[in-house]
């Protein structure tokens, strides 16, 4: 079997469907790479964008911690997801990128902005509790 990483930036937030043994999230992780240079002699980006699909306990922690922009590594298999269409005599064909390991990188923006104001209301919180205590 085989077995791929990629690292990438959540696009946006993931999304979660059913629970526990039921529980699917589906999340795209986005990644910009070096592309040479252009004409000008400007460094070029080619960017890559993977759609994963997860299940159980790695979905609900996903869809639970992780925020659009997050950095996230994952270890990934590629399944055919090949299917006729019911009246339909032609078979169209696809892959599915699941999930099976991740870990989370880099906090994004937004989760770095909550963290930033989680901090400031604590600070605020204990300033105003060590007026008591004096």
């Amino acid at each position: 079997m085989q077995h791929n990483v990629f690292v990438g930036n959540l696009g946006k937030a993931p999304v979660l469907s059913g629970v526990g043994d039921r529980a699917v999230c589906r999340f795209t992780l986005i990644e910009n790479e070096y592309a040479g240079r252009d004409g000008d002699g400007n460094a070029k980006q080619r960017t890559t964008s993977i759609d994963f699909v997860t299940f159980r306990a790695k979905a609900e922690a996903i869809a639970k911690s992780a925020m659009k922009g997050d950095q996230i590594i994952v270890t990934y298999r590629i399944e055919n997801n090949n299917y006729t269409p019911q009246g339909s005599t032609e078979t169209r064909y696809g892959f599915n990128f699941i999930a099976e390991e991740f870990k989370f990188g880099a906090p994004g923006p937004e989760k770095r902005a909550q963290w930033a104001n989680r901090d400031n209301q604590q600070s605020s919180h204990d300033d105003q509790h060590s007026q008591f205590q004096e």
